[in-house]
């Protein structure tokens, strides 16, 4: 079974187990979570789109870990002005993994 969810502005592709790294979610590691934005699901070629939601399908997901992504430069710079800055970020994301599609 497939499902295509939204979570924290993004949409994924999900099957049963993957792994799943998404903007950081307000919830401990060992935590199961229900995820209700279900916008497509597919069962043995029978697809189903939701308006903008499928009522009723819910994906259950479990946190795996909370952790930070790698760094990621920013540098800015004015020519012939002595302005140099550099700065680095980590965007905390959690990582989920699929345990059920239901609908």
């Amino acid at each position: 079974m497939l499902a295509v969810i939204k979570t924290g502005g993004k949409q994924y592709k999900v099957k049963t187990g993957d792994f799943l790294s998404v903007e950081k979610l307000p919830y401990e590691v060992g935590e199961s979570i229900e995820i209700k934005d279900v916008l497509m699901t597919e069962n043995d070629g029978n697809v189903v789109f939701g308006t903008p939601v499928i009522s009723g399908a819910v994906v259950k997901a479990s946190v795996v870990d909370q952790k930070k992504q790698k760094t990621i430069l920013v540098f800015k710079k004015s020519r012939r002005k002595n302005y140099r800055r550099k700065n680095g970020h980590r965007q905390p994301v959690t990582i989920l993994k699929i345990d059920e599609i239901m609908h």
